[in-house]
């Protein structure tokens, strides 16, 4: 069986791929997230997890390499990473009483196929007053998450319900996943 390589930095994905039992080892290389003009989030998702795969597979020497991004969607605006604590504070107030949208692009590839696809889960946050905001903010770590929040974790209060994937809102959707890796790459988790 080909070895699996993921091709993130991120602990989620890491703890969700050993959740699934699976043998992989970590390479990640640095590249350049921006964009110009207006794109849609699933075309932004799935371009940012084919650049992370592109900067690995050649040096993978044969495995399968698995890559991710994340991007939260709310009211038209896209939100990664947040800059700094008030960025973080602007994106949770955006997200109070509303729903946004959770996409995850996910790209494999072996150096001689390669799959790229994105995935989309809609989530509900209730009214988050201004003190909640203040203390998760001040208990959590924000700055590593695209919305600033791991469902996860203590943000696990804010949602209402969800509709799709929950594993896609914490990082990687392991379904859509699984499917790829089965059926395009004889790969069974």
């Amino acid at each position: 069986m080909k070895k699996l390589i993921l091709a993130s930095k991120s602990a989620r994905r890491r703890e969700l791929l050993e959740m699934l039992g699976a043998d992989f080892d970590i390479i990640t290389r640095e590249v350049d997230e921006s964009y110009e003009g207006e794109i849609a989030p699933d075309e932004l998702v799935k371009m940012l997890s084919k650049r992370k795969l592109d900067a690995v597979v050649n040096e993978a020497e044969g495995a399968i390499v698995i890559s991710s991004d994340t991007i939260v969607y709310c009211n038209g605006e896209v939100f990664g990473k947040p800059r700094d604590m008030d960025d973080a504070r602007r994106m949770l107030r955006a997200m109070s009483g509303h729903y946004h949208e959770v996409y995850s692009g996910i790209a494999v590839g072996d150096g001689k196929k390669t799959v790229v696809d994105a995935v989309s889960t809609k989530v509900y946050f209730r009214h988050i007053t201004d003190s909640e905001i203040e203390r998760y903010i001040s208990e959590s770590a924000v700055l590593d998450k695209a919305g600033a929040y791991g469902i996860q974790e203590r943000a696990s209060l804010f949602v209402e319900k969800i509709e799709g994937d929950y594993f896609n809102i914490v990082g990687l959707p392991v379904c859509r996943l699984g499917e790829i890796l089965r059926d395009e790459f004889g790969y069974n988790l």
